[in-house]
């Protein structure tokens, strides 16, 4: 799914250059806001709140996108993570499915993406009351100093006299009865350029923020209309619909345990190939220890017939009594190899028995594993 970095990146730039702005012309707005630091630190103070909102409904995006992006990975451990605050819904109704097994009908994704509008919009209606709230302090500041301004000219015109006297004094004091009036359009004009401009800044802010939810619900549609199952139905308009409505959730829920009961079968299936390739594996090892066996018991048979055709030749160098030192010696070796080739028979002959005996054991717990899935 597409991130924030984009559109917090725009947010940062956007504000950059206004902070740009407000340096090339920090003497005159310095004045104005000295015009009525009540009303414009009010103004500012409430600007401040909502750039720190804005980027907060920004970067509450990030956890929503990352606990998608697990699920469609189907990571493990996702069942530990804490559940997201926008897709609470959605991770209630999946639990702990995956995404490879995972399917919605089509009255379930537009309820979950219902939900989820619903609490975007939800989400941006404090930004747009706080864009709302600029303009009307700025219309506050603008009323409040129209109304200084008309009270001071009257108390101005009111001491004016037409009388013969002094014209220095008396535009002297008209002088100084028209501070008032230019103090109060210095408040009225320094609001409205105050709320306005933080209007203007918030209103992009909410703008981009807009712009950022719009593309994850759109990314989160597209990505829960791949997984979604059409019913049969699902052309028809609710109101041409002639099947009830708990008649089409009994066959949206019998639906899905066909599913779930085919999945299970497909896992049997599996099971039972694994088992058989076992067998397979099983049989082979068997008939190569059966050959083994076969060459060993002929070998013993040409050993013994051996054995056999040499005890009249020894019988007869024992009768002789003739025989020399080297024939004894030579006597004595064949019978030390032949106690040895005998012992080695035998242990061959236990080593045989030995995996014949662990391999019916293997092929016995094999068979009852497949018996207890087969129960299951």
């Amino acid at each position: 799914m597409t991130g924030t970095r984009t559109f917090l990146t725009r947010m940062i730039i956007f504000l950059l250059i206004a902070a740009a702005v407000v340096l090339a012309i920090s003497g005159p707005l310095v004045s104005a806001f000295q015009a009525n630091p009540a009303i414009n630190g009010l103004i500012l103070g409430v600007l401040l709140l909502g750039i720190v909102y804005s980027f907060r409904q920004v970067l509450l995006l990030r956890p929503e996108v990352q606990w998608i992006e697990t699920f469609r990975r189907s990571e493990p451990g996702l069942s530990v993570q804490e559940p997201p605050t926008l897709l609470g819904p959605m991770a209630t109704m999946l639990g702990d499915r995956t995404s490879r097994r995972m399917q919605l009908s089509t009255l379930s994704m537009r309820s979950l993406l219902d939900g989820i509008s619903s609490r975007l919009d939800e989400s941006r209606d404090i930004s747009r009351y706080m864009i709302g709230l600029l303009i009307f302090l700025g219309l506050l500041g603008t009323f409040w100093g129209l109304l200084q301004t008309i009270a001071a000219v009257g108390d101005t015109i009111s001491t004016l006299t037409v009388d013969g006297g002094d014209f220095s004094a008396q535009f002297d004091s008209l002088r100084q009865g028209l501070e008032a009036p230019l103090s109060g359009m210095g408040t009225a004009f320094s609001s409205s350029l105050f709320g306005l401009g933080g209007s203007l800044v918030l209103g992009f802010l909410d703008l981009q923020t807009g712009q950022a939810q719009n593309r994850f619900y759109n990314d989160l549609e597209e990505w829960l209309s791949s997984v979604t199952r059409l019913s049969s139905g699902g052309g028809l308009a609710e109101s041409d619909q002639s099947v009830p409505a708990y008649v089409q959730a009994l066959l949206e829920q019998t639906a899905e345990s066909l599913d779930n009961l085919q999945r299970t079968m497909s896992s049997a299936e599996g099971g039972r190939n694994s088992a058989n390739q076992t067998f397979v594996n099983l049989s082979e090892r068997l008939a190569t220890l059966t050959d083994q066996m076969r060459s060993e018991q002929d070998l013993m048979v040409k050993l013994v017939e051996s054995q056999m055709d040499m005890k009249p030749v020894l019988q007869r160098i024992a009768d002789g009594g003739s025989a020399d030192k080297t024939s004894q010696t030579h006597l004595r070796n064949m019978d030390v190899y032949l106690g040895q080739l005998l012992d080695a028979t035998t242990r061959g002959q236990e080593q045989l028995v030995s995996e014949f005996r662990s391999e019916l054991k293997l092929l016995s717990r094999t068979i009852a594993a497949s018996l207890d899935k087969r129960n299951d």
